[in-house]
């Protein structure tokens, strides 16, 4: 297998740029959302240490709408390998 080289859509790059303009936004869904506007336009590939903060937000039944949506593009974006 190769290197993954998806992209995040431009749907879900403005998520994420709203996202970070956003005072009231977590750090952790800061982390994601910068994840994912790092993977706009270039086939960059998602940290570990990222993808393990999106993966538990995608197990979290509490997390918002905003965030799963970004954390499945981060996750998406990952290492095959791992």
């Amino acid at each position: 297998m190769g290197a993954n080289k998806k992209q995040t859509s431009p749907r879900v790059a403005t998520i994420a740029s709203n996202t970070l303009r956003s005072p009231g936004s977590s750090a952790e869904k800061k982390a994601i959302a910068g994840s994912a506007l790092r993977q706009a336009r270039t086939p960059a590939q998602t940290g570990a240490k990222v993808e393990g903060t999106a993966s538990r937000a995608l197990d979290n039944p509490r997390a918002s709408r905003v965030t799963q949506t970004l954390a499945g593009s981060v996750v998406a974006q990952s290492n095959r390998k791992r």
